[in-house]
C-alpha cells in the first residue's frame, strides 16, 4: 500500500509539473522583421553568436526560458534553440497542434529556380545544410511529423535530381534534395503566402557559365561610422580602401561584360540587414565581399578568403588560389565563417581579407598604386577559374 501510494504521488506530481509547464511558463512567438534566425546556444564574440539557421517571418516559436535578451525555444521533443527577442512578437492568437503533420510535396521547375513544395499545418522552424559528393541540400523540418503519402515530380525539375525524406524522429523530418551536378548555386526556403507550404527554391547556374553572362555583386566593408581597422603606418581606414578596391574590382569585371552590383558606392552608413535586403533584391549570381585584416601581433601577414557553407568553398578556395600569386602568405581559406553577409544561401559567396593593415610591410604594399587594380585581377581570373571548373 505504500508502495502504490508513492508511485501515485510521482505521477501526480510529473503531471502537474507538465501541466504547469504547458499553462504557466512556455507560450508562443513568431518571427518578425527581414532576417530573423536562430542561434545554436548563448555564446557570443565580434561576429555574435553561431547562427544555426535563417527563417521567414511569422514562423511560430515555444518560448521555455529567457536570459538577457535572448528566448530559449523547443523546436522539437529533443532539440532547442536561442532567438533575439528583437526578431520576434508573442500573439495570443497562435496555435501549435500537439502533432503537426506534413502533407504532400510537389516539384517543379519555374524558370531559373526548382521548387520543392511542401504542405505543413503550420509555419514551423527549419534548419538547412549543404553537403558535396554528392551534392545535396538537406533540410530539418522541426516539430513535423509526416503524413506524406505521395510526392509529385512535375518532371520540369532541371536542376534537381531526387528528393525524398526520413523521418529520423517521431516530431523531426528530414528533408533530402539531391542535386544533378556537383555545384551549389544558392537556394531560399519560405513559406507561401497562404502558410500552408513551405517552399524551397533550388536556383539553377547561368545558362551560360562566363563573366558577361553573369550579375556580380560587391561589398565594399565598413562605411560610415564604422572605419574598421586602421592602416599601420598611413592611417588609412578600412572602409576607405574596400570601397577603392570594390570599385577598381567593378571597373574590371564590367570590362569583361558582366553587370555588377554594389552595396555601396560612397561612404555610407550600412548595417548588414540593409546590404542582405540589397543583396536579395538584386539576386546575384555570386557575391564578393571586400576587406583588410588587423592584428595585435605586427608581424602577423597574410592574404584569406572566407564561406560559411561548404558547397560554396570551391569560390572561395579558387579566389585564394590566385591572390597568393601576388607573393602574399597564406593565412588560410576559412570555412564556417559567422559572418552576416556569409549567412544567406541565396548564392555563392566570399569574403576575401586581402591583407593586414597592421603588418608595415604588407600595409605598404596595400596602399600603393596600382595594387588595387593587381588584386581585382586576381579575383576576377579566380572566379573564371570556378566558372571553368565546372564545365
Amino acid at each position: 500500500m505504500k508502495k502504490t501510494l508513492i508511485v501515485l504521488l510521482v505521477l501526480l506530481s510529473s503531471s502537474l509539473i507538465m501541466a504547469q509547464d504547458s499553462a504557466g511558463n512556455a507560450f508562443l512567438v513568431r518571427t518578425t522583421g527581414p532576417l530573423p534566425y536562430l542561434e545554436y546556444g548563448t555564446g557570443d564574440d565580434r561576429l555574435g553568436g553561431a547562427k544555426m539557421t535563417y527563417l521567414d517571418t511569422n514562423v511560430v516559436l515555444k518560448v521555455i526560458d529567457s536570459i538577457n535578451t535572448d528566448y530559449k525555444v523547443q523546436l522539437s521533443k529533443y532539440h532547442i534553440a536561442w532567438v533575439s527577442k528583437a526578431n520576434v512578437v508573442a500573439d495570443s492568437g497562435l496555435r501549435l497542434s500537439s502533432e503537426n503533420l506534413s502533407g504532400s510535396w510537389s516539384l517543379r521547375g519555374e524558370g531559373r529556380y526548382d521548387i520543392l513544395s511542401i504542405a505543413l499545418g503550420n509555419r514551423l522552424p527549419y534548419k538547412s545544410i549543404q553537403q558535396v559528393s554528392p551534392s545535396r541540400i538537406v533540410v530539418d523540418l522541426y516539430g513535423v511529423t509526416s503524413n506524406t503519402n505521395w510526392i509529385t515530380d512535375r518532371g520540369t525539375a532541371t536542376y534537381v535530381n531526387k528528393v525524398w525524406y526520413e523521418q529520423i524522429e517521431d516530431d523531426l523530418m528530414r528533408v533530402f534534395i539531391e542535386l544533378n551536378k556537383p555545384d551549389h548555386w544558392g537556394y531560399s526556403i519560405g513559406y507561401d503566402s497562404a502558410a500552408s507550404r513551405l517552399q524551397i527554391r533550388v536556383k539553377h547556374p547561368p545558362e551560360k557559365l562566363r563573366l558577361r553572362d553573369m550579375v556580380i555583386a560587391i561589398d565594399a566593408g565598413h562605411g560610415g561610422s564604422n572605419s574598421g581597422a586602421t592602416g599601420k603606418n598611413s592611417k588609412v581606414l578600412e572602409k576607405n580602401l574596400t570601397l577603392q578596391y570594390a570599385k577598381a574590382l567593378e571597373k574590371l569585371l564590367q570590362d569583361k561584360g558582366a553587370t555588377v552590383v554594389m552595396t555601396r558606392t560612397t561612404d555610407a552608413e550600412l548595417a548588414m540587414p540593409e546590404r542582405t535586403a540589397f543583396l536579395r533584391k538584386a539576386d546575384p549570381d555570386l557575391l564578393i565581399s571586400i576587406h583588410f585584416n588587423s592584428s595585435g601581433n605586427p608581424t602577423v601577414s597574410g592574404t584569406s578568403t572566407y564561406y560559411r557553407y561548404i558547397g560554396f568553398q570551391p569560390l572561395t578556395q579558387a579566389i585564394l588560389k590566385r591572390m597568393l600569386q601576388l607573393d602574399f602568405s597564406n593565412y588560410g581559406n576559412v570555412g564556417g565563417f559567422n559572418f552576416a553577409l556569409s549567412g544567406p544561401t541565396e548564392y555563392p559567396n566570399c569574403l576575401v581579407e586581402v591583407g593586414f593593415l597592421s603588418n608595415e610591410a604588407e600595409e605598404k604594399r596595400l596602399v600603393a598604386k596600382g595594387f588595387d587594380e593587381d588584386v581585382a585581377a586576381k579575383i576576377c581570373k579566380g572566379i573564371v577559374d570556378w566558372l571553368k571548373g565546372m564545365d
